[in-house]
């Protein structure tokens, strides 16, 4: 299921989610959703036992298409499990904040 970048920033304030985002270092580096946690898609399958099962999970990645295979592969596995619609790119559009200070959605 997708969730809005305001949705996603909504939750994220209430701390009832967590980010999780499937990009490479360098993109995370560039700019990233605050307090998101850096799992590269391609070490993302062997990474569901550091997950906390009663955590939602919030997948991004810049324009959502890796983040949403994450977000069905988790929710799969039985997790709660949503994908950031629009990733990175949406976040920015939207005027939500990028860290860090001066941070930006970095090309492929």
């Amino acid at each position: 299921m997708d969730l809005s970048p305001h949705e996603v920033a909504e939750r994220l304030a209430a701390e009832e989610i967590e980010i999780v985002d499937v990009r490479e270092p360098y993109e995370h580096e560039a700019g990233h959703v605050a307090g998101a946690r850096l799992v590269p898609l391609h070490l993302l399958g062997k990474s569901f036992d550091t997950f906390d099962r009663e955590v939602p999970l919030v997948f991004v990645c810049r324009i959502g298409a890796r983040s949403a295979m994450a977000a069905q592969a988790f929710d799969q596995a039985g997790f709660v499990a949503y994908n950031l619609r629009g990733g990175m790119l949406a976040w920015e559009a939207a005027g939500l904040p990028i860290a860090p200070d001066g941070g930006y959605v970095a090309d492929h």
